[in-house]
Formats: C-alpha cells, sequence, structure tokens
C-alpha cells in the first residue's frame, strides 16, 4: 500500500498575532513547518508531500523542505478543506485512488514518529483513523449565556489530533460533498463522519499539540526536547 503527505499550510493564523504565519515562525532554531515536515519525511513509508500554499507566499522558498525531491507545492484555498482537496487532485496525478493520504496541521511540530508509525499500522482500513487522546478533564456542556447545561461522559470523549489517514479518493468524495452541501468541516474525519464513516481513534500522545497562541512556541520548544 502507497502512503503520502498533505500538509494544508495557507492560513496566516490570525490568533498569533504576527505577522508572519504561524508555520514560519522560528521555533528551536527552525522554522515551524520544518520540524513537521521533517517527521513525515523520516518515515519511509511516505512517498511524497503535497503542501498546500497561498499563492503569493512569501516565505515557502527559503525553508528548509521547499527543495525536498519528495515535497511538492500546491496551491491553498481560501478554507483548509479547499487546500486539502487541490493537494489530493495533484497526487491524484501519481497516486492510485486506493491509495492513503495522511493529512497534518502545518503547526503541529511536534509530532512523534512512533505515532505516526502506529497510525499507520492501525488505520489503514478502508475507514482510516487519526491520532487522538482521551480527555483527562470532566468536561462541561455549556448553554447560550454560558451557564453549564449538562456534565458530559468524559469517557467517551476524545481530543482529535493530526496526523488523519483516509483512502485518497475516499477523502475526496468526502470533502467535496461535505462542501457541496454546507457542511462545517473543522478536520478531515468530520468530513468522513458526514459521509458515514467511522474512523478508528488511535491514542498518541499529549504533547502533538498544534501552535495556536504565541505561548504554544515556548511550550513546543520543551516537548522537542524528548519527542522521538
Amino acid at each position: 500500500m502507497n502512503y503520502w503527505a498533505v500538509v494544508p499550510a495557507a492560513g496566516v493564523g490570525r490568533r498569533m498575532g504576527t505577522e508572519i504565519p504561524k508555520q514560519y515562525l522560528e521555533l528551536a532554531g527552525r522554522r515551524v513547518i520544518d520540524w513537521t515536515l521533517e517527521v513525515l519525511l523520516v518515515e519511509p513509508r511516505i512517498r511524497g508531500v503535497a503542501v498546500a500554499l497561498g499563492a503569493e507566499d512569501p516565505f515557502w522558498s527559503r525553508c528548509e523542505h521547499a527543495s525536498h525531491p519528495r515535497v511538492q507545492r500546491v496551491e491553498g484555498g481560501e478554507e483548509r478543506a479547499h487546500s486539502v482537496l487541490n493537494a489530493l487532485q495533484a497526487l491524484a496525478e501519481t497516486a492510485a485512488p486506493d491509495d492513503r493520504v495522511l493529512v497534518h496541521d502545518a503547526a503541529r511540530p511536534c509530532l512523534r514518529t512512533g505515532d505516526l508509525a502506529r497510525l499507520i499500522d492501525l488505520a489503514s482500513g478502508a475507514e482510516g483513523g487519526l491520532l487522538a487522546m482521551p480527555v483527562r478533564d470532566t468536561m462541561k456542556q455549556a448553554d447560550d449565556q454560558g451557564r453549564v447545561e449538562a456534565t458530559l461522559d468524559r469517557s467517551r470523549i476524545w481530543h482529535a489530533f493530526t496526523p488523519q489517514l483516509f483512502p485518497l479518493q475516499t477523502l475526496r468524495d468526502a470533502l467535496e460533498r461535505a462542501l457541496a452541501e454546507g457542511i462545517a468541516v473543522t478536520d478531515e474525519a468530520s468530513a468522513m463522519e458526514y459521509a458515514g464513516y467511522r474512523p478508528l481513534l488511535v491514542e498518541g500522545h499529549p504533547d502533538n499539540i498544534k501552535i495556536t497562541r504565541p505561548g504554544d512556541l515556548e511550550l513546543a520548544a520543551f516537548y522537542l526536547q524528548g519527542c522521538s
């Protein structure tokens, strides 16, 4: 079975409050996206990586992996789902419909190689799967006024991470259907769920954080000292 990776990186990361998109911020002497791509490229089963970028992105050319023979630049879209679809379309020129694709956030630089390998080992079935982690805190559901409406059963609630792994054509069809029907697609698994699939949750490590706010950079630098 062949594996490919998609990294949507066309976002600007407004919550970071920086002029540079978060995937290009410096993290422990490298750019965030350089850490992210390296983990994917060292996995021997991944044949290539499609990185979806803004059409006028001025930062990518200075990244470590911009000229890597297994890295392909594609044009991103208005939203994450559009960027992923563009990348899947580009990969389809080389990959087979049943090849597996791993979609990974550009701003998740702390992915462990062991978690990536385990996801591939366990979630390569027809319905795919994603890295995730069971919640540990008591979870509350709020009403419209911000008051507690209910206490949720945390034994059935997980934090969704990336990568998320699915068959190329199945994911492409699911995303196209969700977008056409106006369904909010927050990750690839949500599109697959809407199409009737039940992806496998594969437990990963909690240090697979997404860089979203300024304090996350310091935390990610700490985690990178021990990621393996």
